[in-house]
């Protein structure tokens, strides 16, 4: 029978958690650097979750963790964790420590339930909406030039228009993924721009691109390099619309990664919102790997959603 026994010492769990985490980034493309850095920053977030062993007939088998926060307009929860090492998978014991984490958080006043995957978990969380993915590609070598495709700096009379395109974009993105209403990612998208681009056109260490084809633009870019250790992060690559379909989304990946790798950086990330299936096809077929999944479900869960 599967039981869970929180812990008052972290230690073994925080290694162990270390080391598969660890090993999910490095093998969707991050440099040693930049996996540390991602650890880093989870590790601030770990120090407030409650982490409860898995186990079986007395038998440790996994572990799962789980908190409670305020988020804007409800109490959200998250499952940190939740791992079944390999010699006990397929017995039933993620099923129930996805029940038991649901109902820790449902119990604390909860109305949604987050998790953060990196690891492979089956159907699951299948039950859960898809909010987000964190994509990733190694670019060891300077890509090939994409065939007709160049690419230049915006100009300052682009960027205006430019900057409130991608404002509207966002909104949307994150009005899709369901992860906020209009007025709520209106005020994020704001904010959030604010933060990134506080000096406009000439923020540092930012690219901003113009993709042209046959003497027509095409689309746009923007970059971050040196987001992490030896990576560039993509907040877009956009083919204006009646240009898609012709094969430019690839050529507007190989054109980042050209930029990404002249700039001194090995990977090439990006995030795709969920909802943005063709998006996830153009990575995937590009060779773009999920570093993390973001999913959420509101509790507590109806018993027809529980699949």
């Amino acid at each position: 029978m599967t039981a869970f026994s929180p812990l008052d010492d972290h230690a073994e769990w925080q290694t162990d958690f270390d080391r598969r985490r660890r090993a999910s980034y490095t093998a969707a493309g991050l440099g040693a650097a930049a996996a540390e850095r991602m650890l880093q920053d989870m590790r601030g977030d770990a120090g407030d979750w409650t982490v409860a062993e898995i186990t079986d007939a007395s038998t440790r088998v996994g572990y799962v963790a789980v908190v409670v926060t305020d988020g804007d307009d409800t109490r959200v929860g998250r499952i940190g964790d939740l791992h079944v090492d390999a010699p006990h998978t397929g017995r039933g014991h993620e099923r129930a420590a996805r029940e038991w984490a649901e109902e820790w958080c449902a119990g604390r006043g909860a109305g949604r339930v987050d998790v953060r995957l990196t690891e492979p978990v089956g159907d699951l969380f299948a039950g859960y909406r898809v909010r987000g993915q964190l994509r990733a590609r190694r670019v060891d070598s300077p890509p090939t030039s994409p065939a007709g495709v160049t690419v230049r700096p915006m100009t300052p009379a682009e960027y205006p228009g430019w900057l409130a395109s991608e404002k509207a974009a966002y909104v949307s993105d994150i009005v899709r993924s369901g992860a906020l209403g209009p007025e709520e990612a209106a005020r994020k998208s704001d904010h959030d721009f604010a933060e990134l681009v506080p000096e406009g056109l000439t923020t540092p260490d930012h690219a901003f691109l113009v993709l042209e084809a046959a003497g027509e633009r095409i689309g746009t870019g923007w970059l971050r390099h040196g987001h992490l250790p030896g990576v560039t992060y993509g907040y877009s690559l956009h083919v204006h619309e009646r240009h898609r379909g012709k094969g430019f989304g690839h050529a507007a990946m190989a054109a980042g990664e050209q930029v990404a790798h002249a700039a001194g950086d090995g990977t090439l990330m990006f995030t795709v919102w969920g909802g943005n299936d063709v998006a996830m096809g153009l990575y995937t077929s590009a060779g773009y790997r999920v570093v993390e999944e973001s999913r959420s479900l509101d509790v507590p869960r109806p018993a027809a959603r529980d699949a």
